[in-house]
């Protein structure tokens, strides 16, 4: 007992960078819900100069699930082979991150950076892929 300080004052130390991330970001999802930080506006591609009219999906679930979408497709198109999506108004897609989706969002730091950076989220994509 009669090191009672040291280890009160190292117990102290201990719960402080234990709990040192959830100080940090206190706040900052909250910031995002009441549009202190602003959703950041992407640049729709023109899609005028391409051949496509659309995406491959709808706006919402791209917005909502386009990882699940390009996970999806990964494993289709490597494991099983197959790359080709279909026909969507008389143009054929395949499965292909960088042939299909970078076609027309083709500035990655204008259009993917932007929303992974507000989000918060880390992108893997290019650890196997060229960043164009």
């Amino acid at each position: 007992m009669y090191d009672k300080t040291k280890i009160i004052a190292l117990i102290v130390i201990f719960l402080a960078l234990l709990f040192y991330p959830v100080y940090y970001n206190l706040g900052k999802a909250e910031e995002r819900k009441l549009g202190i930080m602003p959703e950041p506006s992407l640049e729709t591609p023109a899609i005028q100069q391409m051949k496509v009219r659309q995406c491959v999906k709808p706006r919402q679930y791209m917005r909502e699930s386009h990882m699940q979408l390009l996970d999806r497709w990964r494993d289709l198109a490597l494991r099983d082979n197959d790359r080709e999506i279909g026909v969507i108004d008389g143009v054929r897609y395949e499965r292909s991150l960088q042939n299909t989706c970078m076609h027309c969002h083709s500035n990655k730091r204008e259009f993917c950076d932007r929303c992974h950076i507000y989000s918060d989220v880390r992108v893997y994509c290019w650890d196997c892929h060229i960043a164009p």
